[in-house]
């Protein structure tokens, strides 16, 4: 009789895929997602993990405040720190001196800027035995104290990183100030993205491609919104079928209105920062917290990769501090106590006035 061979289903998960989870540096999530930290704690726990292998992130930059620059570093050191090969655009002629400039990882000596529960914690209890398979229970950010073990690092804004990290063969600059197109920029991206394909089983290694300022004033890529835009594309095509993250910075006040429209809606996760107004005293009225702010961080869309079900963020919108000036932190925007004049709070905090106004009160 003949052995009957087992029925496969031609739906059956490619398991090869994906990288382990025990690569360094990169956190499995739901519906075999895999994500990579973006070098910033509180953006990993509001995005639900970080940023998905495969993903397309941009970041709408503010003319008034280089406020992007801040998210660039924290991704580029991350990456670094977990040995991840890096390949970094910028319109700077000497693109490799902006690797000095990059965030070093708090040690243990450091004060660290999470000594309390998270505010997006408070309030949530759940029985022990439970907590454990919460995710972002999962990776231990403080109790580890190698750095390459750690999935997302506190990173010193006022220490540069070891020379060492950034001198290795594994990164790779490059100057577009000067390109009159864009095809050798494509073709350093697909060279530097063919080291780490999706569907090869023995890969165990991530990428990660930062591109600052695209379509800068001094690149002069003013005319040539259409070949931006096409790169753009090609781009997130590579990215799809890689186990890296692209990062793309660029001011939307260059671009006309429905250039800027179709690079936002290319993006998978997509971004936007915001300066605070010097001594704005309608503003500082509204919001909680405003002398401690340095900028907005807006999300206006998160990657949803290998599912359909859309993302609801408790906020859109988070304030920017800089804990002792050190360190990057996102908080939710509280708003301040307001009289019946100006409706109700919606913000997070819960404190109320209890005072009295010429047009109206709100007792408790």
């Amino acid at each position: 009789m003949a052995a009957t061979k087992p029925r496969s289903s031609s739906f059956s998960r490619n398991l090869s895929a994906v990288p382990s989870s025990q690569t360094p540096g990169v956190k499995c999530g739901l519906n075999g997602t895999m994500f990579v930290s973006s070098g910033i704690p509180d953006l990993d726990k509001i995005l639900g993990g970080g940023f998905p292998l495969g993903s397309l992130v941009m970041v709408m930059e503010d003319a008034e405040a280089p406020h992007h620059m801040l998210l660039l570093r924290n991704f580029m050191s991350q990456g670094l720190v977990h040995n991840q090969p890096l390949f970094y655009a910028s319109p700077a002629k000497d693109p490799r001196a902006f690797l000095g400039t990059l965030p070093s990882p708090s040690t243990s000596k450091d004060e660290k800027p999470r000594g309390s529960v998270p505010e997006q914690e408070k309030g949530l209890r759940i029985a022990w035995q439970y907590k454990k398979y919460m995710p972002e229970n999962q990776p231990n950010f403080d109790s580890q104290s190698n750095n390459k073990q750690v999935y997302c690092n506190d990173f010193d804004l006022r220490k540069p990183l070891e020379r060492h990290y950034h001198s290795a063969q594994r990164v790779d600059c490059v100057s577009i100030q000067d390109s009159t197109n864009f095809i050798a920029l494509k073709d350093r991206c697909a060279t530097f993205l063919a080291q780490f394909p999706r569907n090869d089983a023995n890969s165990s290694c991530t990428g990660r491609i930062a591109i600052q300022s695209f379509c800068a004033l001094q690149c002069e890529h003013s005319n040539m919104e259409w070949d931006m835009l096409s790169f753009i594309k090609s781009m997130k095509g590579m990215i799809r079928s890689s186990n890296a993250v692209a990062v793309i910075t660029f001011p939307p006040s260059l671009l006309s209105l429905s250039s800027s429209k179709r690079w936002q809606h290319l993006a998978d996760t997509l971004l936007s920062v915001g300066a605070i107004p010097d001594e704005d005293k309608e503003l500082a009225k509204l919001l909680a917290g405003y002398q401690d702010m340095v900028g907005f961080l807006n999300i206006h869309k998160v990657a949803r990769i290998n599912t359909q079900v859309p993302v609801i963020l408790d906020a859109t919108t988070f304030s920017i501090k800089l804990h002792k000036r050190r360190f990057l932190v996102l908080e939710c925007i509280n708003q301040a106590p307001v009289d019946g004049s100006s409706g109700s709070s919606y913000g997070t905090s819960s404190s109320c006035s209890s005072g009295s106004s010429k047009t109206g009160t709100l007792d408790f």
